[in-house]
């Protein structure tokens, strides 16, 4: 183990597994599906093609570049929450995690910039709203979650722009438009609720978030229509798949439990939101493979290997309180 301040190298192989950590990898299931749904509503979509495994592959790890150069402005209250994550501990230095995150970030918007030059516009905004995303999490209650989710909902539009071949005014179709609505309110959920397991933290060190300014149930009532509306938009988009349809009713019992779980709670504490939290992402998860089911219903065999998989790596996440 490193001494505070005794920091490992980029050359160092502990760097980079160190760096693996607070990318947060099962959370590249999350940047990856909405990545994915966005390219599956474009014309002739192929999963195997070189332009769909190049969009797939800087999407789906473009969330653990993000998070990681977001946690360099957070380790205030990261400390207390998430002691375990290397910047926390002190043994990854702050300019050596941002200098690899954009690389990786400037990496990521390469690739899609090359498959679409429409993406130049997005990656900009995308990576200006991850750079001042902290600010806006401390100062204004009212703008974290919708602030966070924009980024991604940005990620399933760059999907499916890489791949789209027509006008850009035929891109804001009201099947494209209930997708990115349908990406911003489960994430905008996710983030809301993943509020809760930081409030003694973030109240600490001077984060503003909506369950520090207006406390615990005021929080959940907002992660109920949150819900409510993701159900609408998603319901709306796979209304004629059977698989659709049992992916969505799957998603929202999950939902509807995990609401109730921070309703119910007889102790409103941080470590009693974790069920609920890790229903936020199921559930958008298994909303987003619905869409690309209900488009493309021959990727059921990838749907199920893809979700399997997001299932085993929030297993093995380091602790299992913190996501």
């Amino acid at each position: 183990m490193k001494e505070q301040n005794e920091f490992l190298k980029v050359y160092d192989i502990q760097f980079w597994r160190n760096y693996l950590i607070q990318m947060r990898p099962y959370l590249f299931f999350v940047s990856g599906v909405v990545g994915l749904a966005g390219m599956a509503l474009t014309e002739g979509f192929n999963l195997v093609s070189i332009s769909s495994f190049l969009t797939f592959t800087a999407l789906f790890f473009s969330y653990g570049f993000g998070q990681a150069y977001t946690d360099c402005y957070q380790t205030d209250t990261d400390k207390l929450s998430a002691p375990y994550r290397p910047l926390s501990k002190g043994i990854l230095k702050i300019q050596d995690v941002k200098f690899v995150s954009l690389i990786g970030l400037l990496s990521v918007a390469g690739i899609l910039i090359l498959l679409n030059p429409v993406n130049l516009v997005l990656c900009i905004l995308a990576i200006v709203g991850t750079w001042t995303y902290t600010v806006v999490k401390k100062k204004f209650w009212f703008a974290g979650p919708g602030y966070n989710a924009l980024i991604l909902s940005l990620m399933g539009l760059m999907g499916y722009m890489a791949l789209h071949r027509n006008s850009v005014a035929e891109a804001f179709s009201m099947t494209t438009v209930c997708l990115g609505a349908l990406i911003f309110f489960s994430y905008s959920n996710f983030v809301l609720i993943g509020y809760l397991k930081d409030i003694t933290a973030d109240r600490a060190t001077g984060y503003q978030t909506f369950p520090v300014k207006f406390g615990w149930n005021p929080t959940v009532w907002m992660g109920d229509l949150a819900l409510l509306i993701s159900s609408v938009l998603y319901f709306y988009l796979a209304w004629d798949s059977e698989i659709g349809l049992i992916l969505g009713i799957i998603a929202l019992i999950l939902g509807i439990s995990g609401q109730l779980s921070v309703h119910l709670v007889k102790e409103k504490r941080e470590e009693n939101a974790a069920y609920a939290i890790v229903t936020t992402v199921r559930c958008m998860v298994l909303w987003l493979l619905g869409v690309v089911l209900t488009f493309n219903p021959g990727l059921w065999v990838f749907g199920i290997v893809f979700y399997i998989s997001f299932e085993l790596a929030m297993y093995f996440r380091p602790m299992h309180s913190q996501i």
